[in-house]
Parts: structure tokens; C-alpha cells; sequence
């Protein structure tokens, strides 16, 4: 008797001590946040909704570069000594996104060395602290602009860093930014101004043109010792290198699987896809050859002048079928705005959502962004560019981009039960969720099998499928970049010129195999999930409850949902 009038005291002490300790770990976090990311990283700041940081930029000097790695590695001791005992589940997996994303940056920061060999860091860097200013309502136009001036007056300083700091870059990484250079000088001419064209100020316009110009002067000065420069002693290799590949890997998405597994992985649904794709290209012209079908499928897109609106077209009824299926719960009825991609994000992607930060209290648009041919381009490659919109592929971007994926992930972001939740996840759980929606959405019933559909989520599939080998295998020496481009021709199905954006992309975006890796674990977990629940199982109840955890890596959410650390693989 006397141990159950216990009890009860016993379970409100632990209950009050979890909740103490929740409370102290949540103050650790956000100094964190405040000392040792937003300080160093204001854009991003902005980005997520803290307009605090909105007139500040930083210097992008070594002496910085060597104070943020300081204040990192004191944060590192901190979070260590404070451990994840009595804390509560959440808070738990909390303190473990924090810990591994100090070692992210600093892995980053002391091993990977952007700053150091990817001069495209700080012209891109610089469009995009602007672009957030400026793509967004979340103030008034002129107080927005006040804002732009200050960060614009910042930005001639990062690129005499950038002269101090660049030490013989990798050649593909200053080629890389040299063609992005023409579109981002062009942003600052033409974008930037019209963006605040209904501020009317005289003094507060003034103030902008001598800025901006003096941004403009500045790009056309790095642009110039770029190609004079740093070009001709780019001789740097860009490969990580097995060690460091398998530790930003560990780091960055919580997987500590051995990369010869993980290539296996990869190949394995590599050949499963080609089998599937040239089965069902069989069933739409058995006498062509696969190669063969899908030429002819990528003849059928929209004229470029069409595709923006081809899209708008395509997102109600995605929205429809989800609803009607109950596939997930989509929070709000909101369409995002479609429109071009900016100018310094052309040269990598194709497609991209840009969704208003998880902190962002007064400006909610969000904007799904594609890539359209640039204008003077030569008919053959408008063509080739256009080909990767074919009618398959417009239906799987719209959903990995918008309906169910990335663009739904962000509406359920709110409900991610705390701050650190909302701020830190991973491209395998984001990246995963989308490209495993693409597969999810026809396998449901959408399109009602049209093969043409299926085809066009096997070409993105095998695309996915590319990038994960391609990463592995070039940045651990067993790939040249050649190589990497043939893979992606051969083995990915894709068209030469995508290939080579592809291959591009994969020199500094190494761990782009998250696509398909977060694809395979999230099939896993709900194979897993479904098997627990037994007749209890509903499709819908697992995305929302997907959805809650955040975006973290799937570890995590393995351990929310399942309650126990089975392997994600």
C-alpha cells in the first residue's frame, strides 16, 4: 500500500524535473541559435522569420571564419556537458539536432572550406542576401529597402575576402560561378530596382542607387579577377574524399551506414528502376526501344512561353486527389505564387519551392520557382531544357515541389513540437519526403495509371538514382567528372546537357544522394510502421504523423513513431 501513495509523488518529481531540464536545454538552444549561427549567418536569420538580422551581413573574413569556429566548439563542449539525460523524448532528439549540427558546420567550416575554395559562395551569397529582403512582404516596401541599403553597403567588403581568402579553388567550382556572374549582375541591374520601384522617397532612393551601383561595380570587379585570376590557378580537386563524405553524411542526415553499403543500396534500386521503366515503356510502344519512347515522350511539352501557366493547371487537381484519397491533411487551401527562378539560382536547378521561414509572422507567400530558357539561347538548347518538362515530368515536379511535397511539408512546420524542430533538419527527411511523394502519389491512383505518368516519375527516379552514386562515387575517387556525366546519360536516362548540370552540381552538393536515400528510408519506416499498427494502419495517419516530427532526420523520426532505434536501412 505504502509503495502506491508513493508512486504518484515519485512520477510528478521526474515529470517536474524533465520539465526543468526541457526548459533549461530549450535557453541553451537559443543562445545557441543567437551566438553561434545568426550572428555569423544573418541572412539565414532573415530568412527564418528573424527580422533583427535584416540590415546586417557578415564580413566573410578568416578572422571570422576563426571566431565562428570558436564560439562553435565552446557551444559543442556546452551541449556535450549538458547531455540528454532526464530529458523529455523531444527534447532529446532536440538536443542531438543540435549537436550534430554544430559538427555539420564545423566539418564545414575546418574540413570542406567553401570559403577558402568555392568563390561562388560569396557572388551567389550576395544575391541572396538581397533576394530575401526583397522577395517577401514582411515589412513595409521603404522599410525593406532600408534594410536592402544596409546589407548592400556590406556587400564590396565580402568580396575583399573573398580576394584574401580564395586558395586555389577547384577549376569547376570558379566556372561554376563565372556563368552564374552575368545573371546575378543582371539581378542587381534590374530586379533589385524594380522590386522597390513604388518607394518614393527621394533621399531613401538616392541612398539605394549609390549602393546598388556600388554592388554592381563590385561584382563586375570579382567577375573580372575571377577570369583573370583566380581561373587560370584553379587547379584545386573537389573530391571530399571517403572520410570526410562518410562524416558530413553522419552529421548531416544521422546515417553512419558504410558507404559500400550504401552504394550497394544504390545500385540495387538503380537496376529495379530501369527495369520498371523499360517495362513500362514496352507497354507504350513495345516496338521502340526504351531510349527510343522516352525521345518521343520528352517531344511532348509545353511551349516555354506556356509552362509557368501548364503548372498553375496542375496543382488544383493534385490538391483534389489528396484530399479525396485521404493521403495527408494539407493545413491551408493557399496555392503558392509560380514564377521564374531567380537569376543566381539558374545554372544548378530546374525547379525549386521557396517557402516563407518557419518564424516569418507577417509575409506567407511562397513560390514555386522554374527555370525557363534564357532569352538569345540557341533553338537546340531551349529544346533540351524544355525536354525535361515533358508531360510525365511536369506531373512529378509539381508534386515533389508543391502537392504532397515540399511545399505541404512547410505548411505542417508550425506544428513541429518545439523551436530547434522548427530551425534544423535534413535534405534526406525534406528531400526524401518529396521524391518518395513522387512514387507515393501514382502508386495511390493518380493519373489512373497512364504509363506516360509513370514513366516521367522513373525518368525523375533514375535522375535521383544518378546522383546518388555519382556523389559517392566521384567524391571518393572512383568517378571522374566525365565519367560522372556518362553515368548520368547512360545509366540515368538523362538528356547530355541535364547530365552536365548534374555533374556540375554534384562537384560542391556532394550528399545529393539524399533524394533517393530519404526515399528508401521513409518506405522503410512506413513498411515498419504499418506492421505495428496491423489493422489499426491508414496511409493518411502516417504522413500527418510524419508531418508533426518536423523534418529531422529519419532516425529521429523512427524513434517518435516506432519507439525503438531500428535501423533506417
Amino acid at each position: 500500500m505504502g509503495m502506491r501513495r508513493v508512486l504518484p509523488w515519485m512520477f510528478v518529481a521526474v515529470l517536474c524535473f524533465a520539465q526543468t531540464r526541457d526548459a533549461e536545454f530549450a535557453r541553451l538552444a537559443d543562445r545557441y541559435f543567437d551566438e553561434a549561427v545568426y550572428r555569423f549567418d544573418p541572412v539565414s536569420g532573415t530568412a527564418a522569420g528573424f527580422h533583427q538580422y535584416d540590415s546586417l551581413l557578415p564580413d566573410g573574413s578568416k578572422a571570422e571564419v576563426d571566431a565562428q569556429i570558436a564560439i562553435l566548439k565552446k557551444y559543442l563542449a556546452e551541449v556535450q556537458a549538458f547531455g540528454a539525460q532526464g530529458l523529455s523524448s523531444t527534447s532529446a532528439a532536440d538536443w542531438e539536432l543540435v549537436l550534430f549540427q554544430i559538427q555539420g558546420i564545423l566539418l564545414e567550416l575546418e574540413a570542406i572550406r567553401p570559403w577558402e575554395r568555392n568563390p561562388d559562395v560569396y557572388s551567389s551569397g550576395a544575391a541572396n542576401a538581397i533576394f530575401v529582403i526583397m522577395s517577401r512582404n514582411f515589412a513595409p516596401p521603404a522599410e525593406r529597402l532600408k534594410a536592402a541599403i544596409a546589407r548592400e553597403r556590406l556587400i564590396p567588403r565580402t568580396f575583399q575576402s573573398a580576394r584574401a581568402n580564395l586558395r586555389n579553388p577547384p577549376r569547376i567550382y570558379t566556372e561554376i560561378a563565372l556563368e552564374q556572374l552575368p545573371g546575378i549582375i543582371g539581378f542587381f541591374r534590374n530586379d533589385v530596382p524594380s522590386a522597390f520601384e513604388q518607394v518614393t522617397d527621394p533621399a531613401l532612393r538616392a541612398q539605394f542607387q549609390t549602393a546598388n551601383r556600388a554592388v554592381i561595380e563590385a561584382l563586375q570587379s570579382y567577375e573580372q579577377f575571377l577570369k583573370d585570376k583566380v581561373l587560370p590557378v584553379s587547379k584545386g580537386d573537389f573530391r571530399l574524399g571517403a572520410e570526410t563524405y562518410a562524416r558530413k553524411l553522419r552529421y548531416d542526415e544521422m546515417v553512419d551506414t558504410p558507404l559500400d553499403r550504401l552504394l550497394a543500396l544504390g545500385f540495387e534500386n538503380l537496376r529495379q528502376n530501369q527495369a520498371e521503366f523499360q517495362r513500362v515503356a514496352a507497354r507504350i510502344d513495345p516496338r521502340k526501344t526504351p531510349a527510343e519512347v522516352l525521345q518521343v515522350l520528352e517531344k511532348d511539352h509545353p511551349a516555354p512561353d506556356q509552362l509557368l501557366n501548364t503548372f498553375r493547371g496542375v496543382l488544383g487537381g493534385l490538391r483534389d486527389f489528396i484530399e479525396q484519397r485521404h493521403i495527408i491533411t494539407i493545413p491551408s487551401p493557399v496555392l503558392p505564387i509560380v514564377e521564374e527562378t531567380p537569376p543566381f539560382l539558374r545554372a544548378l536547378t530546374s525547379a525549386s519551392m521557396d517557402t516563407p521561414g518557419p518564424f516569418e509572422k507577417v509575409a506567407k507567400e511562397a513560390f514555386f520557382n522554374v527555370t525557363l530558357p534564357e532569352p538569345g539561347w540557341p533553338r537546340e538548347q531551349v529544346e533540351e531544357l524544355m525536354e525535361g518538362f515533358n508531360r510525365g515530368t511536369v506531373i512529378s515536379t509539381a508534386v515533389h515541389e508543391v502537392y504532397p511535397g515540399h511545399y505541404t511539408q512547410f505548411l505542417w512546420l508550425k506544428q513541429a513540437p518545439s523551436k530547434v524542430r522548427k530551425l534544423i533538419g535534413c535534405s534526406s527527411n525534406a528531400e526524401g519526403w518529396a521524391h518518395y511523394s513522387e512514387q507515393m502519389m501514382l502508386d495511390e491512383g493518380y493519373g489512373n495509371g497512364d504509363p506516360v505518368l509513370r514513366l516521367g516519375q522513373l525518368q525523375d527516379a533514375l535522375l535521383r538514382n544518378a546522383r546518388y552514386i555519382v556523389g559517392i562515387e566521384m567524391h571518393t575517387g572512383r568517378m571522374t567528372y566525365q565519367q560522372g556525366i556518362d553515368f548520368f546519360v547512360k545509366e540515368g536516362y538523362q538528356t547530355r546537357a541535364n547530365a552536365e548540370r548534374e555533374t556540375k552540381r554534384g562537384t560542391s552538393d556532394p550528399t545529393y544522394l539524399y533524394y533517393t536515400l530519404g526515399k528508401l528510408e521513409i518506405l522503410k519506416l512506413r513498411q515498419d510502421y504499418k506492421q505495428m499498427k496491423g489493422a489499426k494502419y491508414s496511409l493518411e495517419e502516417f504522413h500527418n504523423s510524419f508531418m508533426k516530427q518536423g523534418y529531422p532526420p529519419i532516425r529521429i523520426v523512427r524513434r517518435a513513431l516506432l519507439g525503438n532505434d531500428s535501423p533506417v536501412l
